[in-house]
């Protein structure tokens, strides 16, 4: 794997997420000239992280907007920000740890000071905290929300917590899982779902790739690590160079590892972008990007005007594409933009109107025809409507998400392992329509955000085994000719990226051809 070197834009500033020198309550003043109470950043991140556990919200969403509600920045946010996520991150580990330091059952703690120990636990082991800072401050935490008595309950724990480090609390905990039971010691660990470790392990083995004991461990492990910010410059919109000249002053950044339109950028915040805002740039992981890129190169074969298909003599073989499950319209940008550059036209589709609109928004910067229309109706219905109209269709199916858990991390503790099945009958649905709308000689990509394989491969032999029309192409030797660097099973065929390989999101990619 080729390591970019990360490059400054210019003189560094200190590196954030650090402990801030002082938490304590400031006292700051509206612009109407009443008073405003600066926020506590350890209350933040209790309040936030409640809003997230009782409203099934999401981090990526619920922290931004908090952090500019109380106003605050710099190291204040990033403390916030590493407490927030890694406490989601790790809930499980820490569960386990305050279960063994309360001597009780996490189920007989109220959910509510479960959250302030989790807090203070996350601090006192994984972060750069003096043990005595995080304690003092978790047990006054508790005392602020929840009273004395409780808080002396939460003081007791946490001492106990700071007698022991991070590497003696693990061994303490997953020590108490019996030896039999690998995969559950791994979730303790690695603060994962045991069924999570099993969908994780079937689908590294069937991947194709070398048998390697460390795998697991280091795709759990990866879970668990911050995911760089990666830009991607859209073809003909903007080059990469005119993309690095925007980037402010301070900024770190690397080309990226597999795909050529990547930016891997550290201390930007691209809503600041002009490129961004100007629908050039966008926010997408590289594994994203190569899903893309992957059906653009998928070979075609044969030709509309082919007398055999009764077709127009005037049509030509690559000019209308389709993305069937656009929303929220990443990969249908980049495809746009990609489509452009070769005369072809883009079709997409979002049944969800809000998802649509953002469609709608991130196509705005392509040229003017690029998008012929965007189609919100059900994706299984397109096959009908337009039977062998397209040459190249994208189909990002609705998955689970367990390939994006690094991104948001709470999803691990609300999936549950009947949801790997509940989509296949749509997965299916989408896949057969695609099929059926792609001329003869044309490409369906598949595409999910997960690697569990009732969402991947199953569904893709599935649709070959129902089908004499279809063919499957070799993705790995697709994307080997975008990028021979990009490590991939030699056996070939579909191909399923992995975050601690890859650094990428772990997207599956299967290319079938029609017949």
């Amino acid at each position: 794997m080729p390591n970019g070197k990360s490059s400054p834009k210019g003189r560094n500033r200190a590196a954030q997420g650090r402990e801030p020198k002082n938490h304590r309550a400031s006292g700051r003043k509206r612009t109407n000239g009443t008073s405003l109470r600066h926020a506590n950043p350890r209350r933040l991140a209790y309040e936030v992280t409640m809003r997230v556990e009782e409203q099934d919200g999401f981090t990526n969403l619920l922290l931004p907007k908090a952090l500019a509600a109380a106003q605050l920045s710099g190291s204040d946010a990033g403390f916030v920000t590493e407490l927030v996520y890694g406490t989601q991150r790790w809930r499980g580990l820490l569960d386990a740890i305050v279960a063994a330091a309360a001597r009780r059952r996490i189920e007989d703690i109220d959910p509510g000071l479960l959250v302030v120990l989790r807090l203070g636990v996350y601090q006192t082991l994984f972060m750069d905290v003096p043990a005595h800072a995080a304690v003092d401050e978790t047990v006054e935490l508790a005392r602020r929300l929840y009273g004395r008595g409780r808080a002396g309950f939460v003081n007791a724990v946490m001492h106990k917590v700071a007698d022991r480090d991070r590497h003696e609390w693990e061994s303490l905990v997953v020590s108490r899982v019996p030896k039999d039971r690998p995969h559950a010691r791994l979730a303790v660990r690695y603060s994962h779902p045991e069924w999570i470790v099993d969908e994780l392990d079937a689908a590294w083995r069937a991947a194709g790739y070398a048998d390697d004991p460390a795998a697991l461990p280091d795709m759990l492990a990866a879970d668990n690590a911050t995911p760089p910010v990666t830009l991607v410059a859209r073809p003909g919109l903007i080059a990469m160079d005119e993309l690095i000249d925007q980037l402010p002053d301070h900024a770190e950044y690397r080309m990226g590892l597999w795909s050529p339109y990547a930016l891997r950028v550290h201390g930007v915040n691209p809503d600041l972008l002009q490129a961004v805002h100007a629908g050039q740039v966008g926010v997408e992981d590289e594994g994203s990007q190569l899903a893309a890129l992957a059906l653009a190169h998928a070979p075609l074969a044969g030709f509309p005007n082919d007398a055999e298909n009764g077709a127009d003599e005037n049509a030509t073989d690559d000019r209308h594409w389709l993305d069937m499950c656009a929303g929220p319209g990443g990969k249908t940008a980049l495809l746009g933009a990609l489509a452009a550059s070769r005369g072809a036209t883009l079709t997409a589709n979002e049944p969800s109107h809000h998802r649509a609109e953002l469609v709608r928004r991130n196509v705005s910067g392509l040229a003017e025809g690029t998008v012929d229309e965007v189609l919100e109706v059900d994706g299984r219905e397109l096959g009908e409507r337009f039977p062998g109209r397209f040459d190249r269709i994208l189909v990002d199916a609705p998955c689970s998400g367990l390939g994006s858990l690094r991104r948001r991390p709470e999803a691990r503790w609300r999936k549950r392992a009947e949801d790997i099945t509940a989509l296949a009958d749509i997965q299916r649905g989408l896949l057969d329509s695609a099929l059926n709308a792609v001329r003869s000689g044309g490409v369906v990509a598949y595409v999910t955000c997960s690697p569990a394989l009732a969402e991947t491969r199953a569904i893709v032999d599935a649709a070959l085994a129902g089908r004499q029309d279809v063919e499957r192409l070799d993705a790995a030797a697709v994307l080997r000719g975008i990028n021979p660097d990009l490590p991939l099973p030699e056996a070939g065929g579909d191909v399923q990226l992995f975050e601690q390989l890859h650094d990428t999101d772990q997207m599956f990619i299967a290319l079938l051809r029609r017949r």
